[in-house]
């Protein structure tokens, strides 16, 4: 049992380290907060999927504290103690903390690549709805406009935590294809490997990260005021900035769900296939 512990404590300190690590290389720095890196909430989607719920909030909960000294420099843009708390609480603490939860389907029937990137997602959302309630709160009237606030919210924080999770989850589904994590022992994953309907899935994935990047280039490059140079979130509502980004994205998300029908059903066969020669090599 103590051996045990002084695994799983090892383990979530050197994550905890690798994702604040990661999150130090930033593939795009928002100028309001928030930014993309290269798939820094990954280590603690793992720790949580292979140590389970405790290990994994608590893991997050570090790697939020971590976050949040790195920068005390957002605390200096807003007034009073409560709103000083609410920065700390939606934007790091709590933020960070649900990707603890990331590891909630690792019991299902799913796959683990499929489990671990589900659970991925969710926690994004989670992470993501803590940042729209902060900025409909806290940052109105100071990075966001007092008028539309929800919805400039919600616009702003999509523009970095789609892109993030799809980095992630991206990234989720490519290792726990490779690597099995459910055991004490981690080792090569040997029975789900990646396949067709695998690589599939990844171009699906792979397509809405394009997607998502040409939506938020698009977007940024009409928010941005051509006589100043200062980015206003204000024109976000500017007449035919969103045309192209609709088509583009519908486009997208056609292809995707194409793609995901049917790169599960190749997976479904080249599974039902596995099984089948397990069955004959026994009976031989």
């Amino acid at each position: 049992m103590e051996h045990t512990k002084t695994r799983k404590l090892v383990e979530s300190a050197i994550m905890i380290a690798l994702a604040t690590v990661l999150s130090l290389l930033k593939l795009a720095d928002l100028p309001y907060g928030g930014s993309v890196t290269l798939a820094s909430m990954l280590p603690i989607a793992l720790i949580a999927y292979r140590n389970g719920l405790g290990w994994g909030l608590g893991s997050g909960l570090a790697y939020g504290v971590l976050q949040q000294l790195l920068g005390l420099k957002t605390l200096t843009y807003v007034t009073g103690a409560g709103s000083v708390i609410a920065v700390i609480l939606l934007d790091y603490i709590i933020a960070f903390t649900v990707m603890g939860l990331a590891g909630i389907f690792r019991r299902t029937p799913m796959p683990q690549a499929a489990s671990l990137t589900v659970g991925v997602v969710f926690s994004c959302a989670l992470r993501y709805i803590c940042h729209v309630i902060s900025g409909a709160t806290v940052w109105a009237g100071l990075s966001i406009p007092t008028t539309a606030v929800l919805a400039y919210s919600l616009a702003y924080n999509a523009t970095y935590m789609i892109p993030e999770t799809i980095v992630t989850a991206l990234a989720a589904f490519y290792i726990a294809s490779l690597i099995d994590f459910r055991e004490v022992r981690i080792r090569r994953m040997t029975r789900e490997k990646f396949g067709v309907g695998g690589y599939l899935l990844l171009a699906g994935s792979l397509l809405m990260l394009a997607g998502a990047i040409y939506d938020i280039v698009a977007l940024f490059s009409h928010m941005q005021d051509p006589d100043s140079g200062t980015f206003n979130i204000t024109l976000i509502g500017t007449s035919g900035i969103w045309l192209p980004v609709v088509i583009v994205t519908a486009a997208v998300v056609l292809v995707f769900a194409v793609l995901l029908i049917v790169g599960l059903r190749l997976q479904a066969k080249e599974r039902a296939g596995a099984g089948d020669a397990d069955t004959l090599d026994k009976q031989a």
